[in-house]
């Protein structure tokens, strides 16, 4: 498994007193934001995760996953 690598420069939060048809608030702190963009950035993307920590708090974490190649998904079988 994979280390978490946490999102710099981003902040997610629900206020408890927001409508129920606000999810949550995003916050980027631009310069923090930007680097991490950059140094994470495949093919123009970068693909974040809002989760819940143990004690509650949200945070935002790099999504490492990619998808493996056709041939390995089904042993290189066609159907």
């Amino acid at each position: 498994m994979a280390d978490k690598i946490f999102a710099d420069g981003f902040s997610w939060k629900r206020r408890e007193d927001a409508p129920e048809f606000v999810i949550g608030n995003l916050s980027c702190k631009v310069e923090d934001a930007t680097k991490f963009l950059k140094t994470n950035s495949k093919k123009g993307w970068v693909n974040m995760n809002v989760l819940m920590s143990k004690n509650g708090k949200p945070y935002i974490e790099l999504d490492t996953w990619e998808s493996k190649p056709k041939a390995e998904v089904n042993d290189g079988l066609d159907f």
